[in-house]
């Protein structure tokens, strides 16, 4: 059983022992520390906060925690109920409330949940802010207020209609051309809020056909909830029995966007984020982002329309920070994530499915047949078990001495560009490991680059 308190949030599992687990004690902690976080803001306001959750079971009960909790604090609440990750984003902007709480593990099993925090932007906090939250709950340096300043509680269960609205608005989202298409798709919503929210976006897109597996929002997942193509194998066959055109595959908080082509193979999850941005880069030409872990076939695309690319440290508020530095027009993560800065600066599943089945559709080709379209490149994703006592700042260290006569980039861990490839290495904040990530033109090579780094990093 665990309990991860880190800058974006809390996460754990339920039950258990108070601070070792996400027991009741700790989410009211939290949120009563996120609490005062924004009082500190702006001492004497009247302060509103969008609170959303995915479908878990435990979801609920968390749920009634945070929203007293942040009226015990005398904080307005807007409840959005079951809501996408990006719908709670969105609804700050369009609200104008001063922060949110997305209550969501994320592709975590059904045992985890967690607190993830916005600030009156609708994006996740900063460093800085991130540990002052941290601070206030680990010295409990909050308050709560008297019966007369007591938060009041809006309901608003269907901001997810104004989210698919503002998606539809949107000028790269070419409604006629989709609906003319006539597409057949196939969706796994793995039983949380992307069934609510996918077969209402597909409907206003003009899709007719849906396929839908797992639409049900119950919390009772199906599946390992991670998007990735072991655990797609279902909706695979699915897709070559029923004779879909595309099928779409999201995790329980709706953040993430994986694609499955008409033959069962997947797209890629890599790929997302490329087919979406050449598609958008095609229409408006400009900069991109990506973390460091990220393929670099993003860098193909954009370099193809004459702009640059850019690549940031892991995690969604390096990406965004990144992005606005740059000026970026599209960005993301490699793991599904696409970030259209127009729409806001969230990952958003829902309008990478606006974009993509845009560009399918204009494009008149086949999903296999798009897919060809871009640069082939492989990921290895490896781990080094640290023994006792090692160091894994001194480990990274000494590979960059190593290989100094290569590129090395340093902002997230240790990144080592090779002529035929690149290594990135970044130790775990919560075990005692290094992960690695390859990649290469090559698997065999995207291997052997990062079989080379462990057994160096090993010796």
């Amino acid at each position: 059983m665990t309990l991860i308190k880190s800058i974006s949030g809390i996460r754990g599992t339920i039950g258990g022992r108070v601070g070792e687990n996400l027991t009741p004690v700790d989410i009211v902690r939290f949120t009563a520390a996120y609490a005062e976080w924004l009082k500190q803001r702006n001492n004497g306001k009247r302060y509103g906060v969008a609170v959303g959750r995915d479908a878990r079971i435990s979801g609920e009960m968390v749920n009634n925690l945070v929203i007293g909790t942040l009226m015990g604090c005398g904080i307005d609440v807007l409840n959005l109920g079951l809501a996408t990750t990006p719908t709670v984003e969105m609804a700050v902007i369009h609200e104008k409330t001063d922060g949110g709480i997305i209550l969501t593990a994320s592709h975590n099993p059904r045992q985890w949940n967690a607190l993830k925090l916005l600030n009156e932007k609708g994006e996740f906090l900063s460093d800085t802010d991130g540990r002052m939250v941290l601070e206030i709950a680990r010295s409990e340096n909050f308050s709560f207020t008297d019966v007369e300043k007591l938060g009041a509680i809006h309901d608003e269960y269907s901001f997810v209609n104004e989210h698919i609205e503002q998606i539809i608005k949107l000028k790269y989202v070419d409604v006629d051309a989709i609906s003319n298409a006539n597409f057949k798709v196939a969706i796994d919503c793995v039983n949380s809020v992307g069934g609510i929210a996918l077969p209402r976006l597909l409907k206003a897109l003009g899709v007719k056909n849906i396929v839908e597996l797992y639409t049900d929002p119950t919390g009772d997942f199906p599946h390992n909830p991670e998007p990735l193509p072991e655990h797609l194998t279902e909706i695979s066959k699915v897709i070559q029995e029923q004779k879909a055109d595309v099928g779409f595959v999201v995790d329980p908080d709706v953040d993430r966007l994986a694609i499955i082509n008409e033959d069962g193979s997947m797209f890629g999850e890599e790929y997302t984020l490329v087919a979406c941005a050449d598609y958008v880069l095609s229409q408006n030409p400009g900069n991109t982002v990506s973390n460091l872990s990220s393929t670099v076939a993003l860098r193909d695309i954009t370099h193809k329309y004459g702009k640059e690319y850019f690549a940031s440290a892991v995690g969604e508020v390096n990406v965004v920070t990144k992005m606005k530095e740059v000026n970026a027009i599209i960005g993301g993560e490699g793991n599904g994530g696409v970030i259209l800065p127009e729409l806001h600066y969230g990952r958003d599943a829902l309008v990478g499915i606006a974009l993509f089945l845009s560009h399918l559709a204009k494009s008149r080709m086949k999903c296999t047949e798009l897919r060809r379209q871009y640069p082939s490149y492989f990921i290895s994703k490896n781990k080094i078990e640290l023994k006792q006592g090692l160091n894994p700042d001194a480990v990274l260290e000494r590979l960059k001495e190593k290989f100094s006569t290569e590129k090395i980039n340093t902002i997230d861990g240790l990144r080592i560009d090779f002529a035929e490839g690149w290594v990135h290495m970044r130790k775990s904040n919560t075990e005692p490991i290094i992960r690695i990530y390859a990649e290469a033109q090559t698997a065999a090579k995207a291997n052997e680059l990062a079989q080379q780094i462990i057994k160096e990093a090993t010796k």
